[in-house]
């Protein structure tokens, strides 16, 4: 046997009956064949690790826009947090880890630069709107390697573009992503506002804390054990009422003092001016964009293009391309 089969054999026997066996995947849109020594879920998450959209995820906003300091969430970070809390789950409820692993690696890769800013103001801009799960699946099916995709398993990019929204992944690894990223981002939002001096801790909703905890740690345990607790021996991945309800009464709070963004509407503003603008230069100058979002434009439309193109630069990179495109150069010596 080789290595892949043995560990295939090892899931058969360990993983609980509503895990997702890699042996059993709906397979890839493009056939390929066997690797000796990685599951088909374990390649999924190597393709999506070393891929560059993956990268670019260190440069992108969750929430604070060019923060000051070193220790704000960006894209990336919040993408490891809901990682390990997916494994977290996963692992307890004796699901397939490298599965999960491999949503959860892959659910923001189309999200846009300035965060929700870029997001609102690009669904705003764009011909039948813009979601950024359904871009994230568009990442890994059309734009990345060279325009070939990485050609991942069915059952990734169900769990990535149903990470959010009404419509549930199809696989309980999908469930403990999309429950893992509210858990994460809720979280880790509070503590990067409290941080940023958005927020005291005297100003949670003290009903929530009460029932969740005090810290992040705290609330963080308390929610994935609900979940595990719940979920135990079920085909179904779900909190506790009483903590799905604190968890929301939090969510609720954070959409109207945080999510809201009246604290930094100077710096949304701005960043909702640049997306805007890029877009409306490129689809007025489509030729101006690199060859492989040109190609896009001509087979697609020049809004996909526009579109493919602007959702995955990273804030640095909008902001260098605004100023180049809109801001002339100052030299020394020009009176």
């Amino acid at each position: 046997m080789t290595i892949r089969q043995q560990l295939e054999q090892r899931e058969r026997e360990t993983l609980g009956p509503y895990a997702m066996l890699s042996s059993r995947t709906r397979g890839r849109e493009h056939p390929i064949s066997d690797d000796d020594m990685r599951t088909q879920f374990q390649r999924d998450r190597d393709r999506i690790l070393h891929c560059k959209s993956f990268r670019r995820l260190k440069g992108k906003t969750q929430v604070f826009i060019s923060p000051q300091g070193d220790h704000y969430r960006t894209r990336l970070t919040h993408t490891l947090e809901v990682t390990q809390v997916a494994r977290t789950i996963a692992r307890a409820l004796f699901l397939n880890e490298d599965l999960t692993e491999a949503i959860a690696l892959g659910h923001d890769l189309g999200h846009t630069p300035f965060g929700h800013t870029g997001e609102e103001a690009l669904d705003k801009l764009i011909e039948g709107g813009f979601a950024h799960r359904v871009q994230s699946r568009r990442v890994v099916e059309v734009l990345e390697n060279g325009g070939r995709g990485l050609n991942l398993t069915w059952e990734v990019r169900d769990g990535i573009e149903h990470h959010s929204g009404k419509e549930r992944p199809k696989t309980l690894e999908g469930c403990c992503v999309h429950l893992a990223d509210r858990i994460a981002y809720i979280n880790h939002d509070i503590d990067d506002s409290i941080r940023g001096g958005v927020l005291r801790p005297e100003d949670l909703p003290a009903r929530a804390i009460r029932r969740l905890g005090k810290t992040h740690g705290e609330r963080v345990g308390t929610m994935i054990s609900s979940v595990v607790r719940h979920s135990a021996g079920k085909n179904d991945v779900a909190m506790e009422p009483e903590i799905w309800d604190a968890l929301m009464e939090l969510r609720e709070f954070m959409f109207e003092r945080v999510y809201a963004r009246d604290w930094a509407a100077n710096e949304s503003q701005k960043a909702s001016h640049i997306v805007t603008e890029l877009v409306k230069h490129y689809v007025e100058h489509p030729t101006q964009m690199p060859n492989e979002y040109l190609e896009i434009a001509y087979r697609e439309g020049t809004q996909r293009g526009v579109c493919d193109y602007v959702a995955c630069m990273t804030d640095a990179y909008a902001v260098k391309t605004y100023q180049k495109l809109f801001i002339p150069p100052f030299f020394d010596g020009i009176g």
